[in-house]
């Protein structure tokens, strides 16, 4: 077991991670998204490697701040397989990225977490996280 930076080969199980997630159709833009984010040096793709499978993920941004000295980390997207939760897979890929973070002097790790997602929430405050209300967003896709 150990956490490694995703590849373009991990592609087909991230996608199966996103599904679980409620993410269904990504194998066809997924290899192109994955490449472009592997590409930027401020964005980082990590998969728990379980003997060879891909057990979990996560995708983080490191985002500079005009008003602090340090970065802060974006949790973008992040999946346990449904089959191996509770196993602390998460814990350990959250773990990881807090540790990247204090590296690069980060203040701080956020989550958008949508309301429906009850399990995740729990997860999150077992970690550390607080709520931090308000999160506003504008939709550029129009439906």
């Amino acid at each position: 077991m150990a956490i490694r930076s995703a590849t373009l080969d991990d592609h087909s199980a991230i996608s199966a991670l996103l599904t679980q997630l409620g993410y269904p159709g990504t194998e066809d833009f997924l290899p192109a998204n994955l490449e472009k984010m592997l590409g930027q040096p401020s964005s980082q793709v990590l998969v728990y490697d379980d003997e060879g499978e891909v057990a979990g993920f996560i995708a983080i941004d490191f985002l500079t701040q005009l008003v602090v000295k340090g970065d802060f980390i974006r949790i973008c997207c992040f999946s346990v397989d449904e089959n191996t939760r509770g196993k602390g897979i998460g814990k350990a890929l959250e773990d990881y990225i807090t540790e990247l973070g204090k590296e690069r002097n980060a203040d701080r790790i956020e989550v958008h977490c949508h309301s429906r997602r009850v399990d995740a929430h729990r997860f999150y405050y077992r970690q550390g996280y607080s709520e931090s209300p308000k999160y506003l967003m504008k939709s550029l896709i129009q439906l």
